[in-house]
């Protein structure tokens, strides 16, 4: 296994060795078939619950840790690197709670939370649309208030946990502006909400994705969270961490990817000699290994940025993209560290291959990531000394 960059104090090291122990007993003997057969891994999250794993970034008053994002984002790297279907359902269930988290009523808080940060409620997250993917503001989902309820109608996309959820948490548009969109937290019994038949996908076979459906679904005015027009709002600050999310799944998987590599390279011997004393291999896991360690690196500085409370959303973009990307190499440099048999589902590498390339694509494409870094990078050189941004602390 290649080194990985820990935080020093113990009680991190602590958690990060307690969650590599728990994926290597827990969820690696359960992986290959899990995927294979295509099953929602429900009872996994709600160990992760019991453990303390699905609200480590939220606050202790409502029953999270309290913990830092770069803490939490080293725990999700961890798990994807060992199955990265429940990698991304940990993350897509922390960015269902971060509406409420951020801009709920202390009442609303105090009443839910405290369920969905111990795992006993699994959440799912409903921004895009068929025809919304990239632009949410052109949603077509709407919300028209009756009442004391809404009354909600539309179809939500790629929503992760589609089916299984007990609780989604979906924009919809108030009003005919383009930004007039609120949030809502609907569970999954609401009459009228329904799940489609689940995508057929090339990867992460074992984390559901299906649309969810809306016809005439009445919700209580109370579980609008914020304001009426709060919800893009709402959204695109909980895409900026989930993209930090996703990042660290990327990572991980790389990782993952690279650990298989190394392995097999130490015990596979050609011409006498093991593959990795060939300088051709050796290249190629070197490579590899400065890949998941940029990955990594620009993760965790993106996570340090949120820390401090200092802007960081080109950062996110900046991780996502590299992570993605990087991952999407090594992976596929580990089937070829294995040659034939990596083609095989003799080994996890091909998985994680089929795996990498969702990590391109949502959370916002990297074709969209490079637009945000773009933009932002237009806005910010105004003839003046441009320092990193760890730097101006």
């Amino acid at each position: 296994m290649s080194a990985r960059r820990l935080l020093p104090d113990e009680e991190s090291l602590d958690l990060i060795r307690l969650v590599r122990k728990l994926a290597a007993d827990e969820l690696a003997p359960r992986v290959d078939a899990e995927e294979a057969n295509e099953a929602f891994p429900r009872e996994v999250f709600r160990l992760l619950g019991r453990v303390g794993l699905l609200g480590l970034p939220y606050s202790e008053t409502y029953g999270g840790s309290g913990l830092p994002y770069e803490v939490y984002l080293q725990v999700v790297e961890e798990i994807a690197s060992v199955w990265v279907s429940v990698g991304v359902g940990v993350s897509v269930h922390i960015l269902s709670c971060f509406g409420l988290a951020t801009m709920g009523t202390e009442e609303q808080k105090q009443e839910w939370l405290p369920a969905m940060l111990g795992g006993e409620l699994l959440g799912a997250y409903c921004l895009s649309e068929p025809h919304a993917g990239s632009d949410p503001a052109a949603m077509q989902t709407r919300a028209r208030l009756d009442g004391d309820h809404y009354v909600l109608n539309g179809a939500k996309a790629w929503t992760t946990h589609g089916g299984h959820a007990d609780y989604y948490k979906v924009m919809a548009r108030t009003s005919e502006d383009r930004t007039g969109i609120s949030c809502f937290m609907i569970p999954a019994d609401t009459e009228g909400l329904t799940a489609d038949v689940p995508e057929r996908k090339m990867g992460l076979t074992g984390s559901t994705t299906a649309t969810m459906v809306l016809r005439d679904v009445r919700v209580p005015v109370e579980r609008r969270i914020g304001a009426e027009g709060d919800g893009l709002r709402i959204a695109l600050a909980s895409l900026d961490s989930g993209r930090l999310g996703i990042a660290a799944v990327a990572v991980g998987l790389a990782q993952g990817a690279l650990d298989h590599a190394i392995a097999y390279a130490r015990d596979r011997e050609t011409f006498g000699s093991r593959i990795i004393d060939h300088q051709g291999v050796a290249f190629l896991l070197a490579d590899m290994e400065a890949a998941v360690f940029s990955a990594r690196a620009a993760t965790l500085h993106a996570a340090r940025l949120k820390d401090a409370g200092l802007p960081f959303s080109r950062e996110a973009s900046v991780a996502k993209l590299v992570a993605s990307d990087n991952a999407m190499r090594v992976t596929t440099d580990a089937v070829q560290v294995l040659g034939g048999v990596g083609y095989t589902r003799e080994f996890p590498v091909e998985r994680y291959m089929r795996e990498a390339k969702v990590t391109q694509i949502f959370e916002g494409t990297n074709q969209i990531q490079r637009m945000v870094i773009g933009r932002s990078l237009a806005k910010s050189n105004d003839g003046e000394l441009t320092l990193a941004p760890w730097a101006r602390l």
